[in-house]
């Protein structure tokens, strides 16, 4: 197939399916709605760096001191509660889009997403009883009985006061589910509840007062009845899965949902796939990262925020359950200094180019590769439907994916920790903050990586480049 067939072919075929998707009322609300939780991400992982200081030393004063566990509490109370984010902010701009006053259906979606889980806990002796129980530790964290003696002791007491002490602890909200563990719940929750709550409003199922009530007054009893269907609907929706299958909805959606979609985003050919999809997007000017990020938030989200309570809990490694794809693998390794990771072009323009629209643009792009934004190479070179450069912007994101992939694997270099650098974080930097002085040290290979595919190719092109400005050159003093 020809290229521009194959262009075309794509264009017509591949690309308006997609995009189509891609700007579904479901789809752009899950990706704005994200959006309102990334704040509390970024502040919560400066939180999560200070509770746990890779430095030993320090770790153990913080401990000490007890500000660790100050700091617990505001990652716990910040990047903890994602789901909560993603829930309220999902709901609200579906409805926002829809032009209906979005906050009530925001505060609704909170509701229900509390409404369809056990206010419950297991309780802490549960998991300190038996062999493999952790046992019960004093403050200075020494085990005073372990888990098979505390057993002993309390088969002692009567079967009331026994299904007394273990018994879950009811009345209390299981942060678990505010987190990670919750985000898929979250995101069907929000857009069900947007669109419901959309499509009652539209519907005129609403309370109209005078208009001489205030509109802040009245905007709420608009929202009551839309509102009330859905949580009535939402109770008993709770109570079906409470009697019918004593379970409550999250920790359903968890198990036969949430548990095989992080599967399959954190294998390798998931993080494969997503590397090529990237570039692939942008090399006929629609925006990869765009389209990408908004359909793999939902889950990289969640494997970072699992590798964040791993590495909180001093467990962090891959026999513990830790992701390797994660959602600062995406940013900061298959977007590293930009889509199709382009800071080997930047390299050459520094070193190697003879073209003056090469020097010129590398020029432009010196700055914002550094934050890890390409547009000028994108649009200025360009990458966008260049043949000469095609192969390398398809292959080195796809090539770093599939070697920080195995890095990780094979325990050269730790999990990412859970950490989230925002994307314009300089590359090195990023590393050192996403997982210690190693991850930092593999970025910087991968920067060397990155030089080594582009090399070849761009000298290629800038030799065409070079050979057009030198005949034009040569034409314009013919013509003098």
């Amino acid at each position: 197939m020809e290229k521009g067939t194959f262009s075309q072919w794509v264009n017509q075929k591949v690309l308006p399916p997609i995009m189509k998707f891609v700007n579904t009322k479901a789809v752009v609300a899950l990706k704005d709605g994200m959006v309102y939780a990334l704040p509390f991400i970024i502040i919560g992982s400066v939180f999560l760096i200070l509770s746990n200081v890779p430095i030993p030393a320090v770790a153990a004063a913080i401990k000490a001191s007890g500000w660790a566990d100050v700091f617990t509490q505001a990652y716990t109370t910040t990047f903890g509660l994602i789901a909560i984010w993603a829930a309220v902010g999902i709901a609200y701009v579906y409805v926002r889009n829809e032009n209906y006053e979005a906050l009530p259906a925001g505060l609704t979606s909170l509701s229900v997403f509390m409404l369809l889980q056990f206010l419950q806990i297991d309780n802490p002796l549960v998991a300190a009883m038996g062999k493999a129980g952790t046992g019960i530790t004093n403050s200075a964290g020494n085990v005073v009985m372990t888990g098979t003696r505390l057993s002993a002791n309390i088969d002692k007491l009567p079967d009331t006061i026994q299904n007394f002490l273990t018994s879950p602890v009811t009345g209390v909200i299981n942060v678990t589910w505010l987190g990670g563990q919750g985000m898929i719940a979250a995101i069907l929750i929000g857009l069900l509840v947007g669109w419901a709550y959309s499509a009652m409003m539209r519907a005129g199922w609403k309370i109209t007062l005078p208009e001489q009530v205030p509109a802040n007054v009245a905007n709420q009893f608009s929202a009551m009845i839309p509102a009330g269907v859905i949580l009535t609907a939402s109770m008993l929706l709770y109570a079906g899965f409470k009697f019918f299958l004593n379970t409550d909805m999250l920790q359903l959606i968890y198990k036969i949902l949430q548990t095989p979609l992080q599967g399959l985003s954190d294998s390798l050919g998931g993080a494969l796939i997503i590397a090529f999809l990237v570039s692939f997007f942008w090399f006929f000017g629609v925006h990869g990262g765009l389209i990408m990020g908004a359909i793999t938030s939902g889950l990289l989200i969640p494997n970072t925020a699992d590798n964040a309570a791993l590495y909180h809990a001093g467990q962090l490694s891959l026999a513990n359950g830790a992701h390797i794809v994660t959602n600062e693998f995406y940013n900061n390794f298959i977007n590293l200094t930009g889509s199709g990771i382009t800071i080997g072009l930047v390299i050459f323009t520094l070193f190697a180019a003879k073209s003056v629209q090469f020097k010129s643009i590398g020029k432009v792009e010196l700055v914002p590769a550094i934050f890890n934004i390409n547009e000028p190479f994108l649009f200025g070179l360009p990458l966008v439907m260049n043949p000469f450069l095609a192969l390398p912007f398809f292959l080195t994101p796809v090539i770093v994916a599939l070697s920080t992939y195995a890095v990780i694997a094979f325990g050269i270099v730790p999990p990412l920790n859970g950490v989230a650098a925002p994307w314009t974080t300089p590359a090195i930097v990023s590393g050192f903050f996403i997982g210690g002085w190693k991850m930092a040290l593999w970025q910087a290979v991968t920067l060397l990586i990155s030089t080594a595919v582009y090399f070849p190719f761009a000298k290629k092109y800038d030799q065409y480049l070079y050979n057009q400005e030198q005949e034009k050159a040569a034409q314009e003093t013919s013509e003098a």
